[in-house]
């Protein structure tokens, strides 16, 4: 009973762990929308997209409406993103994105990440020409037909279609266009009254790396540890 007690403690604290991450990060992504575009929801296209990523991620609806008042006032914290770049063990190659309002200590950390678990960092453009970078729409699935959808976005700059799963294993359609045509296939989705469950910005690995499972362990490890700072929003690589 008490081994069994212990389990269930360890993954609730673990999910406790992942829901106050995605709070952080939505946080953030609330933070850089309004500071770039205002608080009014109707004129800020960043702004909506950041509250449907909340929705996806369960944040409260109070959490919510005060991130963006704490967004809006004059000692709001002015975060930027940047990207950083590095190779995890056995070459599998590795894109951080950060939203921080310390640059100096976020390229400390991303850095110290890689260089305490096999890897190393960097410089600008040594890993990205190995990624595509895409938007990506991910919907519910309800409801959707979805052979006909995919024919019907190709008119709209669709890249890629295919099912994927939710953070909880929930089934979702994931919807993926060149970067560019952001505004474009929001907007296609928005006319067939599709909302997403969250949307945003992927990068996409031309090819995967396959290792053993002791060498994938090694990398994941890397990737833990970077997805722990509170500074990092998300992490790419092409571990297959």
């Amino acid at each position: 009973m008490g081994r069994i007690f212990e389990t269930r403690k360890a993954t609730m604290f673990k999910r406790w762990d992942r829901m106050s991450k995605a709070f952080t990060r939505v946080g953030k992504e609330i933070a850089m929308a309004v500071k770039a575009g205002g608080a009014n929801v109707d004129s800020n296209p960043s702004l909506r997209r950041a509250i449907q990523n909340a929705r996806a991620a369960n944040m409260p609806k109070d959490r919510v409406e005060s991130a963006i008042k704490k967004a809006s006032g004059n000692d709001a914290a002015n975060y930027e993103e940047i990207l950083y770049e590095g190779y995890a063990p056995h070459g599998v190659a590795v894109m951080v994105v950060t939203a921080t309002d310390n640059p100096t200590r976020t390229v400390s950390n991303v850095r110290m990440a890689f260089n305490h678990n096999g890897g190393n960092m960097g410089s600008t453009g040594s890993v990205a020409f190995q990624f595509s970078r895409l938007a990506v729409f991910r919907l519910a699935p309800g409801g959707i037909d979805g052979e006909a959808l995919e024919l019907d976005l190709m008119d709209h700059g669709l890249e890629e279609f295919g099912e994927g799963t939710g953070e909880e294993g929930e089934p979702q359609l994931v919807v993926r266009c060149a970067f560019e045509n952001f505004g474009t296939m929001a907007r296609a989705l928005e006319e067939r009254s599709l909302t997403p469950l969250s949307s945003g910005t992927e990068y996409v690995p031309a090819s995967m790396i396959e290792l053993d499972e002791a060498q994938a362990t090694e990398v994941l490890k890397l990737i833990d540890k970077m997805e722990q700072d509170d500074d990092v929003q998300h992490v790419f690589h092409n571990l297959g």
